[in-house]
């Protein structure tokens, strides 16, 4: 009799699902299953956080804090970038650990000091919930699992593109009234004087490589990167290259985020001995000072606020109302 009133109860959640379905023309797929375990907590230990606890949609699902605090308030090691733009990405984290979309949606749920719930016993929560174990059999056609986990939230990820920026319309629509003209000047300098684009290129800004802009001193600055990973002294403090796309509302900046603004970034840039004077296996790129005036700062600034997507317009307006 008790299998007899869960199947009805099965069918009756797979017939709402149907009906959602039927009055949307979008039908449940991976990646909105994924979009619904990404907001919903039921995948920490506490069930009080999500992975959007920290991933803020309105900040480009990056973190306004220099670390973020996971189950029971635990305090991360690490800032909470962006999770927008990560199709063209081939290493996530940090320190790159993971070399897929898939493998990096897992990590952060088993994390003792982020959501601290084994991979085994999230699925054991989602197979007994009626909700998802009807979803993940009408999307995969089987019972929730750690691959079609991973996938429903690397697939929700994929779909975090953007694209349609005052820059894109400057650059891609010939429209040149899109963006100031200082914003034209910063990205000349973005590809000149600043040296910028010896890193950031391609179509979100970023390489695929990582490189140590010299925030490791072994002293105060102890957070190796992806030496963590491959155990090479030739790695200490190298970290993945960033994307740039939306970086105007993503703050704060860097792996431990350390400074609050992009000015205060591109201050440090502009001549790093300043601010770490003893750094370890700090790139070649960065011994040189670059020289910048205060307005090819302010130029520099305004081209990289131009790489924010029209859907962020609103909350950029919030956070930088002298740019409107």
């Amino acid at each position: 009799m008790k299998k007899f009133g869960t199947t009805l109860c099965m069918l009756s959640v797979i017939m709402i699902l149907s009906q959602s379905a039927f009055k949307n023309p979008e039908p449940l797929t991976a990646a909105l299953l994924g979009r619904k375990l990404f907001f919903d907590p039921i995948l920490s230990r506490t069930k009080k956080i999500s992975c959007a606890s920290c991933h803020k949609e309105n900040f480009a699902f990056a973190d306004t804090s220099a670390v973020s605090l996971g189950v029971q308030q635990r305090k991360g090691v690490r800032n909470t970038p962006s999770a927008m733009n990560m199709s063209l990405q081939v290493a996530f984290f940090w320190d790159g650990r993971a070399s897929t979309l898939e493998q990096q949606a897992l990590i952060p749920l088993q994390n003792p000091i982020e959501m601290d719930l084994p991979v085994a016993l999230v699925v054991w929560r989602l197979g007994h919930n009626t909700y998802y174990k009807a979803a993940f059999s009408a999307v995969f056609h089987e019972a929730p699992n750690a691959a079609n986990l991973a996938k429903a939230l690397a697939e929700f990820e994929r779909t975090l593109e953007t694209g349609d920026s005052p820059f894109d319309d400057w650059r891609l629509n010939d429209n040149e009234a899109a963006v100031s003209e200082s914003a034209k000047r910063g990205f000349a300098i973005f590809n000149s004087k600043g040296r910028c684009i010896q890193c950031h290129f391609g179509p979100d800004f970023n390489d695929v490589e990582f490189r140590s802009i010299g925030l490791y001193d072994g002293k105060i600055l102890r957070d190796s990167g992806r030496a963590c990973v491959t155990k090479k002294e030739s790695d200490l403090g190298r970290f993945k290259i960033g994307a740039l796309r939306n970086i105007a509302i993503t703050a704060p900046y860097m792996h431990n985020g350390m400074f609050r603004t992009l000015r205060q970034v591109i201050d440090y840039y502009n001549d790093p001995d300043k601010i770490v004077p003893q750094s370890i296996n700090r790139d070649t790129l960065l011994n040189t000072p670059m020289g910048l005036t205060e307005q090819e700062k302010t130029d520099l600034e305004s081209f990289l606020v131009s790489l924010t997507d029209k859907r962020f317009a609103g909350k950029l307006k919030k956070l930088r109302p002298s740019t409107f």
